[in-house]
């Protein structure tokens, strides 16, 4: 691709060719010594009692580099998202051992065992180590109660925290101390908010104290349940957020206190089928109300049949001009904050207070410009715009459909090492209708995506069989992930406005863990994502743990 700047093509690192283009840097240079002063001081001793002093920092002369550690820049397919940088002396390292690709599982913890062991006192009874957590400094009690694998510590710090009233017979947690405020609203007596949800989303935290802090309907405050779906097993409420931070509000499908999952292992496919129903379901349900299509049955759920003849009449009605353009909302939001985390220090790392959710809105089309006289207003933002503008602009600067091209540079990847001993492919899963990848460019250092083959490019598009290869195809994506170590995942989805009508966009979800050396900082401020791995051995290391994955990027 042409590296004038002036050039009018988007930067990607997809060619209109559709192969995968991307630089390499290659650093030799010399420092001009500008230093005033020499501060030369012995560090310790080396083996032998040899001295260690810090003499290479201090040089005499200017300091040359003939060749510093090459650096691979690989431009994201989507302008927007910014570039990633893969150190090719950590890559090949990488490559030489792909198993290292993963987080170890923490070492048990357990304060009890802790005090026992250190004060040989193997007597030392609960009575006495409760005593002790509720002494403990605020900082140590939230990284205990992250942390802790011992359900007793737990709930030691579950009765500092908050009031559990019990059964009087039995003695096990029946629910909590309620304090009733001024404006008539009962809210649950808790003192201290932090250590509460750090508590509740331990998965260690026995279930009848994670049944009564969190997951008993109610318990987390007003929000109506206006949707649930069960199946086997499986059981899934649907809230609804009014007073979002979601303009219009929002809608959050959440495991149910009969079906208690705390991560993804534990996830079976029904309840990710039936969380993602109530997000089609509830979607279908209010454009067929805003085009005033047949009144869907009130106090009953749609059968997954029913749920794709309510599609089907929906995309005919937006077949007429009118219909579009009186269509309050265009747009769909949906997202997963999966695992949590709380720093000593107070920091919230990771999530909300239940882990196995995903939330879901309407984005509508415009926004009133505020003050402004007359009808003034602005697009509303959703992120699958950006994916349409710069769709948009890349046909019109080459002449080629953007996904079309990018799905034959997956189909025709080769290493970014160049080797052909060493495996070439980017797909973790695939079946007809949709692919699971490493980006070429990724953003988080384990970044997977997700997106359709078709030309599907939002829900509304997405027939019975996409919807389920889909929704498997993600719980695929999570146990992939969590299998190599991963406990926080952010998963969300680009999406075509329902009123457009490019028939190049596909519907994409982007999975993005945070890892422990990788909180976040200037370069990724500036969408410089840093990297020490090729894609192409990621998708090996995700492919090793998916279950009879013997897949290739063959067929795309």
């Amino acid at each position: 691709m042409n590296s004038d700047r002036s050039a009018e093509v988007p930067r990607t690192c997809v060619s209109p060719e559709g192969h995968f283009v991307h630089g390499l840097h290659q650093p030799r240079f010399t420092t001009a010594n500008l230093r005033m002063e020499d501060h030369r001081r012995p560090l310790g001793e080396c083996a032998g009692g040899r001295p260690c002093t810090n003499e290479i920092n201090f040089p005499v002369a200017d300091v040359d580099e003939p060749g510093a550690d090459p650096i691979f820049e690989i431009p994201n397919p989507f302008p927007f998202r910014g570039t990633t940088y893969i150190g090719k002396g950590w890559a090949d390292r990488a490559a030489g051992d792909p198993d290292r690709i993963t987080i170890p599982p923490p070492d048990p913890v357990s304060l009890a065992d802790a005090v026992r062991s250190a004060f040989g006192t193997p007597d030392a009874d609960s009575q006495r180590i409760g005593q002790l957590v509720t002494a403990l400094p605020r900082p140590l009690k939230l990284a205990l109660a992250v942390v802790s694998t011992d359900p007793n510590d737990l709930v030691h710090l579950a009765e500092t925290c908050c009031t559990i009233v019990r059964d009087p017979e039995s003695g096990d947690p029946s629910g909590l101390a309620f304090v009733t405020h001024p404006n008539g609203n009962a809210k649950p007596c808790i003192s201290d908010e932090a250590l509460f949800d750090a508590v509740a989303n331990n998965p260690c935290l026995p279930d009848a104290y994670k049944e009564v802090m969190v997951l008993r309907p109610g318990v987390q405050g007003q929000s109506e349940i206006v949707g649930d779906r069960r199946s086997g097993a499986s059981h899934v409420f649907e809230y609804l957020r009014r007073n979002s931070y979601i303009p219009w509000g929002h809608y959050a499908a959440n495991m149910a206190h009969d079906a208690i999952r705390y991560a993804v292992g534990q996830l079976t496919s029904d309840d990710v089928g039936n969380m993602r129903h109530l997000y089609y379901q509830r979607t279908y349900v209010r454009l067929a109300e805003a085009l005033h299509l047949t009144p869907v049955p009130r106090r009953n759920g749609l059968s997954v049949d029913a749920l794709e003849a309510l599609r089907a009449a929906i995309g005919a009605a937006l077949v007429s001009s009118d219909a579009k353009k009186n269509l309050p909302f265009t747009a769909t939001l949906w997202g997963w904050n999966y695992g949590f985390d709380f720093a000593p220090t107070g920091y919230r790392l990771h999530a909300s207070h239940q882990q196995i959710h995903q939330q879901y809105a309407l984005i509508p089309d415009t926004v009133p410009v505020s003050g402004a006289a007359g009808k003034a207003s602005l697009p509303a933002f959703a992120c699958g715009d950006m994916v349409q503008q710069f769709t948009r602009e890349y046909r019109r600067c080459t002449g080629q459909p953007f996904f079309e091209c990018y799905l034959r540079a997956m189909a025709t990847n080769r290493r970014m090492d160049g080797r052909t001993d060493r495996p070439a492919d980017l797909i973790v899963h695939q079946d007809d209708r949709v692919i699971l990848f490493v980006p070429k460019a990724q953003t988080s250092q384990w970044e997977l995506q997700l997106m359709t083959r078709a030309p599907v490019g939002n829900i509304l598009e997405a027939d019975t069989a996409t919807r389920r290869d889909l929704d498997q195809a993600l719980r695929v994506a999570m146990r992939a992930l969590t299998a190599m170590g991963a406990t926080m995942i952010t998963v969300f989805e680009y999406s075509k406005r329902f009123t457009c009508q490019d028939t190049d966009q596909r519907l994409l979800y982007s999975f993005l863990p945070r890892l422990p050396q990788s909180p976040g900082a200037f370069s990724e401020a500036q969408m410089r994502w840093i990297n020490g791995h090729y894609p192409e051995d990621f998708a090996a290391a995700c492919r090793k743990r998916v279950s009879g994955s013997t897949v290739s990027a063959a067929g795309i």
